[in-house]
């Protein structure tokens, strides 16, 4: 595997891993939602494009993750890539670019996803409310001082 820093002609793959991945996080709300995706996000793209922006590619892209400042504002992987360390490398060289301290935010139900964030030192701080496609999702802020 390796990391990169994404390029324009990854911006497909990233999309199609975003459209594959979104709702999966959704998936423990127990009710439906309807993707926006990606490039059509109003919202979230501006911020992830903003960001640095990095792709883990093994002949194809894997995953990519995305990161302002001290803010992880993207952590995605392909579902056919998962349990293969794919989310823990790009969470890792995130991480290295902070010096240590950092920020997130995740759906509050996804707890295979906090727990890896628990893993690498982030607590909860506090939760909240957020939107997505009209509907309202409980979502954690974690916080990692490093």
């Amino acid at each position: 595997m390796n990391i990169r820093p994404i390029e324009n002609e990854d911006l497909p793959e990233i999309f199609e891993i975003y459209a594959q991945s979104k709702l999966d996080e959704l998936r423990f709300e127990n009710r439906d939602f309807e993707l926006i995706h990606l490039e059509n996000d109003t919202k979230r793209w501006p911020k992830i494009k903003e960001s640095e922006i990095y792709v883990c590619e093994d002949d194809e892209i894997l995953g990519f993750g995305a990161i302002f400042r001290s803010e992880i504002r993207a952590l995605f992987v392909s579902p056919t890539s998962r349990g293969r360390g794919v989310g823990k490398s790009l969470l890792e060289l995130l991480l290295s670019k902070t010096g240590g301290n950092a920020s997130l935010w995740v759906t509050s139900s996804n707890k295979p996803a906090m727990t890896l964030y628990s893993q690498y030192g982030f607590k909860i701080v506090r939760e909240f409310f957020a939107s997505y496609n009209g509907q309202d999702v409980l979502v954690s802020e974690m916080v990692r001082r490093g």
